[in-house]
This record gives structure tokens, sequence and C-alpha cells, in this order.
């Protein structure tokens, strides 16, 4: 009888999934990206939440509630890079989504690569890897770590969203060809497409979901978190008179860009949900003893976002749609490798702004304002000064100076750094300007200033770096944008869950992103990424 009970007990044991406490690594790491998501947003939707996605991560895991970006030019290719590098543009050199390259005389895509080739897509979307990376990426060194051995797969809407996770040694990073309605790479990671991706492509899920109506998840009445639902704020669907559901997306993809309008619809969500199923499947990840890595990058929310703005009801069923996309991936996570076994952290790539013209509506003290103006009243003022001149050789953010001109007057270019810095921010809407030689020679401690200066970089960024007073913006009268170093802009979601993770823990003390991937680091005893200046979090690791 007592041989029967513990061979039976000792069944039972071996039929369970090795526990958190005797499981010397989590078998899988899988990095959840929101593009534009706001701390605040978890908040606020909470009680539309079901138990298994947002609220099982919060509740079950670690949260910072003050998470935040420690740097200016908040946007998709800096905080990709940032989140899995651990440092900052000023290290890891994306400075922007495309930034003017001096050495190159045109402007550059942050995940560009002219020498490798479209595989499975349209050759021109194609061109993509992480060659502009100068650091390491914590999927790097999870490679490097396991000799090779672990999976590093990526995947997003967006191929920056995917290309710059995956790091230089991604077994394959996978992004969405609004041209053919296929997921893609590139032959920097392959030469053809794994069978798992082009049967997956063959199933037209694209079709299938832009067949469909996107109405409200819940009754449109109960969305009582956000504002009317036809406002003057919003943009809307070409094709449809007013920004309100529900959305025949049939009748509307036609005027919106056929399969290109699947990601300004929460069903763009869903389709990554679908292949990143898919790939824990096919690519057997966490199949075994060895870590892999799974970066899963959620793009709808920033299209959705920059259409309708923050606070519509469209931004609002999304986020309760895609609470229902993590549930599916943490079930499949369950079910594939046992609850306990596997580490999830979310973030975001940045937060947004509110609308810059209903902000003014209201009363604050905003508008928007235009790089192109500002450069012009610069490039006048410099006329005025030292005479005629093709003075500004590109613009944006960061105000670039023709260094020619500049030789050939046998003048000095810190002095014009000075003066062009102090004539923009005689500009409406212009808050700082800074040299960038002052950017790169000093060491700033206060907020805005140490803020830019962790932006510039002194290969790819400008002769001047501009950011803009609080809640203006370079856009539209609708919809909203993002890329400033204010809180509404910096604020999102850092939260860690499951193996080695502190459970139902929080933190209101200032925690950046890029103290994601030394977390990482620490929890899987590896060495950081080559340019991380973050620290760990210790608050969400298990003693």
């Amino acid at each position: 009888m007592k041989k029967l009970f513990f061979g039976a007990l000792l069944a039972l044991f071996i039929a369970q999934p090795v526990s958190a406490q005797t499981q010397e690594k989590p078998k899988i790491i899988v990095g959840i990206v929101v593009d534009q998501m706001k701390q605040e947003y978890v908040w606020r939707f909470y009680d539309h939440f079901g138990e298994g996605g947002f609220k099982r991560l919060v509740e079950g895991g670690f949260m910072a509630k003050n998470g935040h970006y420690n740097y200016a030019s908040t946007s998709t290719g800096p905080g990709h890079a940032s989140v899995y590098t651990g440092t900052t543009p000023s290290v890891h050199g994306i400075v922007n989504n495309s930034w003017y390259s001096r050495r190159l005389k045109r402007s550059v895509y942050c995940a560009e690569d002219t020498t490798v080739q479209a595989v499975g897509g349209y050759n021109r979307n194609g061109l993509i890897s992480p060659a502009n990376l100068y650091s390491s990426t914590i999927t790097d060194e999870l490679k490097m770590a396991t000799q090779q051995r672990g999976k590093v797969i990526a995947m997003s809407i967006k191929d920056r969203g995917s290309a710059l996770p995956g790091g230089h040694l991604s077994d394959g990073s996978y992004w969405f060809d609004t041209q053919t309605g296929n997921f893609m790479t590139s032959t920097f990671y392959m030469d053809e497409l794994p069978k798992w991706v082009s049967d997956f492509n063959a199933q037209k899920k694209p079709d299938e979901y832009l067949s469909k109506t996107w109405n409200t998840l819940k009754p449109i009445e109960t969305y009582v978190e956000s504002g009317e639902d036809n406002s003057k704020y919003e943009g809307g669907f070409r094709g449809k008179d007013t920004p309100t559901f529900p959305y025949d997306l049939a009748s509307l993809k036609g005027s919106n860009g056929n399969w290109g309008m699947l990601p300004s619809t929460p069903f763009g969500n869903t389709i990554l949900a679908d292949l990143a199923l898919e790939a824990i499947k096919s690519e057997d990840l966490g199949g075994d003893d060895i870590t892999d890595f799974l970066a899963v990058s959620f793009s709808s929310t920033d299209y959705i976002g920059h259409n309708f703005g923050p606070q519509s009801k469209e931004v609002q069923d999304t986020y309760i749609r895609l609470d229902r996309e993590i549930k599916r991936l943490l079930d499949a996570l369950d079910a594939k490798v046992g609850k306990g076994n596997y580490t999830v952290f979310l973030s975001a790539d940045h937060a947004v702004a509110e609308n810059s013209i209903r902000m003014k509506d209201l009363g604050f003290k905003a508008d928007n304002i235009s790089t192109r103006a500002v450069a012009g009243f610069v490039n006048s003022e410099l006329v005025s000064k030292y005479g005629e001149g093709d003075w500004i050789e590109a613009r944006g953010t960061d105000i670039f100076l023709n260094h020619d001109v500049i030789d050939e007057k046998k003048l000095d270019l810190y002095e014009l750094q000075l003066f062009v810095s102090q004539k923009a921010m005689e500009f409406p809407g212009v808050y700082l300007a800074i040299p960038g030689t002052d950017l790169v020679r000093n060491s700033y401690t206060e907020k805005m200033r140490a803020l830019m200066q962790r932006a510039y970089h002194p290969k790819e960024s400008g002769d001047v770096k501009l950011i803009l007073e609080p809640a203006w913006q370079g856009g539209g009268s609708t919809g909203t944008g993002h890329g400033n170093p204010w809180n509404y802009d910096t604020h999102v979601p850092v939260i860690f869950y499951g193996w080695g993770i502190n459970e139902g823990a929080q933190s209101v003390r200032e925690i950046h992103i890029t103290d994601i991937a030394p977390t990482i680091s620490m929890l899987m005893n590896m060495r950081l990424p080559s340019g991380a200046t973050g620290q760990p979090v210790f608050e969400a690791l298990k003693d």
C-alpha cells in the first residue's frame, strides 16, 4: 500500500510543471510593449478589464506606478530601443523615428538598412534591420549567454517595433506589410519565411478582420471614462462623415488603404496576438530548459490614438479589447510552460499628449507649432546678422546648421549655435533650445536639460535641440501627438510578472524604462546590454 501511495505521489509530482521555486531560470521571457500607452489608461479603464489580462499582471506582479521615460524625443523608435538596450538615445543612437544624417545628407529611418532585401513582402518595406543601434539589446545578451541556443522571436505591426527589440541576433523578426497583407521580414534575418509564418499568411486573416464591423465591445453608454463619441477633436476615417461608432470596415477599407487600414483598428492587435500564439507553438518557445524570448509590440493603440486622441471612445474600446488579447497570450503561456515558469514585462514606447487645440479651447496656454516656421524665423535672423546664405541644412526638433557656409564665412560654430538657441526661444511655443556643443560637454542635473541631454547623440543629432512648451504640438486640429519630455509623454506603465517577480507589489518612486533591461539581466544572471545605463528595479525581484 505504501509503495502504491508513494508511487502515485511521485507520478503526480513528475506530471506537474516545474515550480518557480525549483526552476533555475524562466523557460521564456515575454516583453510586451504597447505603443502610446499612458500609465493613466491602467487606472482609467481598470474596472472594464477582465481578471486575466492587465489585472492579472498588476495584481499578481510588480507595478511601478511612477514609471517614466528619462529623455526627450519620446517616440516609437527611441522608445523600443531604450526598453531593450537599457539606455537612452545619447548612447544607443536611435534619436527619433527618422532624423537627418549629416554624413549621408538625407533623412534616415531608425530601422533602415539598404544592404538587405525584403522577404515575404513588398521590397521597399523590407529594407529593415537593427543596424543603426550602437548598443546591444537584452535579447542579444540572452542569445550570447545561451551560446545562441535560446530563441529570440520578435513581432509587431510596425517594422521598428520588431527589428529594434529583436536585436542583432534575432532568430526571426516579423512585421506587417500593408502592401500585401502579410507578415514579412528581411534578409538580415533569413532568406525565406519559415513555413509557419507562410502558413499563417495563407490564412488571409487581414481580409477576415477587415470584413468585420468595429463596434464597442461593451455598451457605449458604459464608457464614461472617455469623452463624447462625436468630437471635433477626433480624426476618423475617410468615407465616413463622423468619427463615431460603428465602423463598417468592409465599406471603409477601400478609401483607407485596404490592408493599410488594419493597423488603425483594434484588429491589428488581434492579428498580432494570433501570430504570437502561433510562434509559441511552432517555434516551441519555452519547450526546453534554455530560456527563450518573445518580444511582442502592439502598434494599433498608437494608430488609433493619433487618429482619435486619448479622450475618445475608440481608444477606450481598443484597450478593453487589448486586455483580452493579453489574456489570450498569458493563457497560451500557462498551457505551454505552466504558471510561474515564465516572466513577462509590460511597458510602452511612449505616452501621449492631449489634443493641443482642445487644451487651448479649455483655456490652457497651448497651441500648435510648425517646426518649419521656427526654422524660417531662425534663418531670417541669421541672414539679418550674418548675411545671405543657406544657413539651415535640416530642421525638426533639432536644427542642423550648414557647416560649409559657416566655414566659408570663417565663423565660429558655437557662436552660431548660441545665437540660434536664443532666437528659437523667442518663437511662440518653444520652451527651451540648447546648443549641441553644450549638450556634449556639460553634465546637466536640472530635469528638462538632463532629459534633452540624454536624447542627444553627438554623431546623429543636430546643432541645436528644441523642446516645446507644455501642451504644444506640431500637429493638426484633430487627434494627438507625442515626442516631448513633459509628464504626459513620459509617464508609462512598467510592470513585471511571473518567475522571479514579487507578487502584488507596487512602487511610487520614479522608475525609468531604461531600468527594464538591467532588471531582466539580474533576473537571468547575465551581463547587461553593452550600453546600459539603467539600474535594476530591486523591489520587483524576489530575494
